[in-house]
């Protein structure tokens, strides 16, 4: 797959230098930074701290006067540069927009709608419409703790994304691939919990790898086969025993002509109120049945049947 190529644009007025290596850093896992610009008002004494750090990363200021007080006109400028760079340069795949301000935000959509992925990067206090208008989200205190394991731990999000919300997604997720007969990747999770989510990320809730991160989860557990981890619902290995037994004496004491699978399955869900299916790992109920040892499934006429098999 081609590389992509990035321009990144950095708010000066918002956004703090220390943040300068992180920032360059998480970009370049994305692609190649082919333009590297910060805005701001270079006259300022506010901004001295980026000017030691310009030059030595190749960051190209643009200078951009405060007009008037209380107008942005870093923003606009940012702005401006951003639609040439789309309309006129055919070797960028994508933009790095770093600020915690969310005056970008329709920006941001606007370069999504060209075709262009987005990433935003900004603090914590990012407003959420900045967050979710970005294919992905970064928030740089995270980055800061990953340079520099010394630094304070950012705050767990508190804008609703808690640890529960993100486990009810994923069981959402995994039901849905069951219903279609397909596994659930750890990449796959990962993919869709940052399209739903694009400010999702595991350094939040101190980890670093997402595999760890879904480990605490009670609901949920990893199956790895070889170099292949799959994300599946964790069964009630107690109570599916109970089922599993209580299904086999159905059909032994129904001797040899069986039971209909539409009588077995009334019977459990009256016994069982709260029996699920999918969060066993099926489909269909069928499938589950004939996962019972001693218990053979067939098709005769229009029925399914049931039958003890010693």
């Amino acid at each position: 797959m081609e590389e992509r190529h990035f321009a990144l644009l950095i708010d000066a007025d918002n956004v703090s230098a220390k943040y300068i290596t992180p920032i360059l850093t998480e970009l370049s896992k994305y692609g190649i930074i082919t333009y590297k610009r910060i805005y701001g008002d270079w006259t300022s004494t506010l901004h001295s701290a980026w000017k030691e750090v310009l030059l030595t990363n190749s960051i190209t200021p643009i200078q951009q006067f405060s007009y008037t007080t209380g107008k942005n006109a870093t923003d606009s400028a940012m702005i401006i540069d951003a639609m040439d760079i789309l309309y006129t340069t055919n070797d960028v795949n994508g933009f790095c927009i770093v600020s915690s301000d969310s005056d970008f935000t329709r920006l941001v959509s606007r370069l999504r709608e060209s075709g262009k992925m987005v990433i935003g990067m900004g603090e914590n206090k990012t407003p959420e419409p900045f967050r979710k208008a970005c294919d992905k989200f970064t928030i740089l205190e995270n980055l800061l703790v990953e340079q520099d394991p010394g630094t304070a731990e950012p705050e767990e999000p508190e804008d609703g994304l808690s640890r529960e919300r993100i486990e009810d997604e994923i069981i959402k997720i995994v039901l849905e691939n069951q219903d279609s007969n397909k596994a659930t990747g750890l990449g796959e999770v990962g993919s869709r919990l940052v399209s739903l989510y694009p400010d999702f990320d595991v350094r939040s809730y101190g980890y670093n790898m997402l595999s760890k991160f879904l480990e605490q989860f009670s609901r949920i557990q990893l199956v790895k086969h070889g170099h292949i981890v799959n994300v599946a619902l964790r069964e009630n290995a107690g109570l599916k025993e109970d089922i599993d037994a209580y299904v086999l004496n159905l059909v032994r004491c129904a001797g040899k002509d069986g039971m209909e699978l539409s009588m077995i399955g009334n019977r459990v869900y009256e016994k069982y109120k709260d029996f699920k299916i999918r969060d066993y790992g099926y489909a269909q109920f069928n499938k589950y049945v004939k996962s019972i040892d001693h218990i053979v499934v067939r098709q005769e006429g229009a029925k399914m049947v049931a039958r003890y098999a010693k």
